[in-house]
């Protein structure tokens, strides 16, 4: 049996943060950007904008979770990439391109509905810390946005320590902010390869939420696995 939780980590994408918004916001700025632009359509931009992402994306993840790279950057070169294959090499198009869908982004960003109540209750309760993989402009900006940066007493992304998840590193930074023994915290986050093997790494407790109730075949094994942050709240009265 797992020890008892002193303290809680969460991670951010895909556990507090519902991504379900980002292809509708990528859809709206494609059309924004080719309804301004002569000559271009919706759908060959979205298309470019995907194939220019899968591509480009694997290059600078590692660099742009560890802060050498920022997420205005990484969005720039993206839509240069797309606008060169449909023929627009205007500088000024990718800056307005990288605007355009950044104000789409923001605008869609939400949390999963479980998300505010369950913070509220826990924080009352145990000192938490938001620990994340991903540039600071991004997520300290999708902070602000949804104002949940008072539940937590530490917040811990991987751009300003120079550590992510997996490494141990980063839960560390998290540890020491929340003044608790790592046999003490329980991390939850929806990635088995980063905050589940991360969490076993640093010694935690792994809570694996499975929001989509996916059959685990392989990898890291949670403590814990839940299906939504609700049922945290009777795991710990355990």
């Amino acid at each position: 049996m797992p020890p008892t939780a002193r303290a809680l980590s969460f991670d951010l994408d895909g556990t507090l943060l519902d991504g379900g918004g980002n292809q509708e916001a990528l859809r709206l700025a494609c059309a924004e950007i080719a309804a301004a632009t002569d000559g271009l359509s919706e759908e060959s931009l979205l298309a470019a904008n995907s194939a220019a992402w899968q591509g480009y994306w694997p290059e600078v993840e590692a660099r742009w979770a560890l802060g050498a790279v920022d997420s205005a950057t990484v969005s720039g070169e993206t839509w240069r990439r797309a606008l060169r294959v449909c023929g627009c090499e205007d500088e000024s198009l990718v800056s307005l391109a990288r605007d355009v869908h950044r104000r789409h982004q923001r605008a869609g960003l939400r949390l999963f509905d479980d998300v505010r109540d369950v913070l509220a209750s826990l924080s009352a309760r145990f000192p938490i810390a938001l620990v994340t993989n991903g540039a600071a402009d991004t997520q300290r900006d999708a902070l602000r946005l949804l104002r949940i940066e008072d539940q937590f007493r530490a917040i811990v992304i991987s751009a300003e320590v120079g550590a992510a998840k997996p490494d141990r590193a980063i839960f560390e930074h998290a540890q020491d902010r929340l003044g608790v023994a790592r046999e003490s915290v329980w991390h939850v986050g929806d990635n088995l390869a980063t905050d589940v093997a991360g969490a076993r790494n640093a010694g935690l407790t792994a809570v694996w939420l499975n929001r989509r109730g996916t059959v685990q075949r392989e990898g890291p094994r949670p403590d814990y696995e839940i299906r939504s942050l609700s049922e945290l709240k009777s795991l710990l009265a355990r």
